[in-house]
């Protein structure tokens, strides 16, 4: 774990106006700063940067959080590798107690050289390997993509990294998924007359490799084994150049094959990524997540395809939000994406994407229904009983209710029914006549003073935790910031909103903090505070009065009838 005050130290030092300007330009507006959102596609700016809150908001698809998290969510970086970044920035040495495994960061720091020479060494044979390089021509690529990748060719030969690691009996050579040793303890280059595809972290490292076979032979594409830089379950081949155009298509295809990225990102497509010779997992679908909300999967149309569309499915629903957009691609027979772009060019598949992705939801009930016969009752009872366990992963309220209104469509029955067979506990049938528009509730004295609270984090302080006893999000969240400040009691607003961000109503708390984003830094909150404790105190006295009155007077404490004849 980071310690707490060095990431406040981090936060106070940092700019967020200077990180985000880095990466995304800010213009001047009013007492903030703002520019069009680098998370989703708009027109008119909406993403606004506090520069004496030091957070941002954007006011269209609600992304929000400090400088910390903007380099998670812009540059695809975990939470750790994000403040690692943050102190090179601005020349802050992370603690050493921040290193999850000292001897392991060594050994990853030497498995990491050791991929560069191999991935240099590639790259050079490549330029030397007319029969490589003619394929890759065959294939539509140029110069320049190939370059943009990183390709490279493994001549043949048994054991070519000689001529760049002297010492070819290093075990990093072998940890590092290079050099394969057998049985009889003899060894040589995994890799060998393959074109080679690096694969690259978010950080731009390499840390493994993809070899597709020059002619014909098995296996066709050859992948790094697991090592302790490369788990395949967790990375994506081309993320770390797709990013960009992914933030600016506002969308990422997800295809299943290393030359499917790099033909697409030929004719134009840029923002296409591929799995590393697995299924889909839920890894994958939260780093994508951080790029884009809107996520195509492309596969071919045969049962191979059906099945990695299935599983990408499965890993997809606990995902999805109310924003969110998966959708499904399958090409025509005979195409995977190489080919049909290829064929068809940038402008033809782009209009496939426009014209025949399936939504999530119609895949799902498509593939649902066509295993159950539903012009009969049993059909559909059957038909319901898959159905369950597949939408209850869902946690998008809305798409859910979506998605169960569609059920209850298909097998022929009304809501009500569905919720009694699903034992939805909370649907209730909808009133008959014209409902009337809720009036805006009265923001509740908890609310105020969460925005106080985030915008002078001192005064929770002075908030006595009897107070704070409803049991209302409002109060329970507020309570959970007098916790963390009594822990913590110099943290900055920054920081707070960092400790905060894993509450049950982090989403609140954002939503508070878009609505102070305007607020001046010299605005006098005192006025307002003394104002919400006064009515904090005025409730606890009145529910404190009543408690008391309810009881009889000989079975009250002495010390609760000097209570009761002070609050009277």
């Amino acid at each position: 774990m980071i310690p707490q005050d060095f990431i406040q130290s981090l936060l106070n030092r940092v700019d967020i106006v200077d990180v985000i300007d880095r990466r995304v330009p800010l213009k001047k507006a009013g007492a903030n700063y703002q520019a069009c959102c680098p998370f989703h596609n708009e027109k008119s700016p909406s993403f606004t940067v506090s520069q004496t809150k030091q957070f941002y908001h954007c006011f269209g698809c609600g992304a929000h959080g400090t400088a910390i998290g903007f380099m998670m969510e812009y540059a695809g970086l975990n939470y750790v590798d994000a403040i690692k970044a943050l102190a090179d920035q601005v020349g802050m040495q992370v603690p050493e107690s921040a290193a999850v495994n000292p001897v392991r960061a060594q050994q990853a720091a030497s498995l990491l050289e050791v991929m560069q020479a191999a991935e240099q060494y590639y790259r050079q044979q490549l330029k030397i390997a007319p029969d490589a390089v003619a394929y890759l021509k065959k294939r539509g690529l140029t110069g320049e993509i190939a370059a943009r990748f990183g390709l490279g060719y493994a001549p043949d030969g048994w054991q070519n990294l000689q001529a760049v690691f002297t010492n070819y009996a290093d075990a990093s050579l072998h940890e590092a998924g290079l050099v394969v040793v057998n049985d009889a303890g003899q060894r040589y280059d995994r890799f060998r007359e393959r074109i080679m595809f690096p694969i690259i972290n978010q950080k731009g490292d390499v840390i493994g490799f993809g070899g597709r076979i020059l002619d014909k032979g098995e296996p066709k594409y050859l992948n790094s084994p697991e090592t302790p830089l490369f788990q395949k379950g967790s990375e994506l081949y081309g993320l770390f150049q797709a990013r960009r155009a992914i933030r600016d298509a506002g969308k990422v295809i997800v295809v299943e094959g290393y030359m499917d990225v790099v033909a697409l990102a030929q004719h134009g497509v840029g923002y296409a990524v591929a799995t590393l010779g697995t299924a889909t997992t839920a890894i994958h679908i939260q780093k994508l997540l951080r790029h884009t909300e809107v996520l195509v999967f492309c596969f071919d149309g045969d049962a191979a395809g059906q099945r990695a569309a299935w599983r990408a499915l499965e890993h997809s629903l606990p995902m999805l939000t109310d924003s969110s957009r998966f959708g499904f691609l399958f090409l025509p027979d005979g195409h995977d994406p190489d080919s049909y772009i290829r064929e068809f060019s940038q402008a033809g598949f782009e209009q496939l994407l426009t014209q025949a992705v399936m939504p999530l939801s119609a895949y799902l009930f498509k593939q649902i229904a066509q295993q159950h016969d539903l012009t009969t009752d049993e059909g559909r009872s059957a038909f319901l009983k898959a159905l369950q366990p597949l939408i209850a992963q869902v946690q998008a309220p809305n798409l859910a209710l979506m998605m169960r209104k569609r059920a209850a469509e298909l097998a022929q029955i009304d809501m009500a029914d569905l919720a009694t067979i699903w034992q939805i506990k909370s649907y209730r049938k909808a009133s008959i006549g014209t409902a009337r528009a809720p009036r805006p509730a009265p923001m509740s004295v908890s609310r105020q003073l969460l925005r106080i609270g985030l915008f002078q984090p001192a005064l929770l302080l002075q908030l006595p935790a009897e107070l704070l006893n409803l049991a209302d999000a409002a109060t329970q969240t507020l309570r959970a910031l007098v916790e963390i400040m009594h822990h913590h009691p110099q943290l900055s607003t920054t920081s707070l909103m960092e400790q905060a961000k894993h509450l049950p109503q982090a989403d609140m708390l954002k939503q508070c903090a878009a609505e102070m984003m305007d607020w001046a830094a010299d605005v006098d909150v005192m006025p307002d505070f003394d104002n919400a404790l006064a009515q904090l105190q005025a409730s606890y006295r009145q529910q404190r009065l009543q408690v008391l009155a309810q009881k009889s007077l000989r079975d009250l404490t002495v010390a609760e009838k000097q209570e009761l004849l002070q609050l009277r």
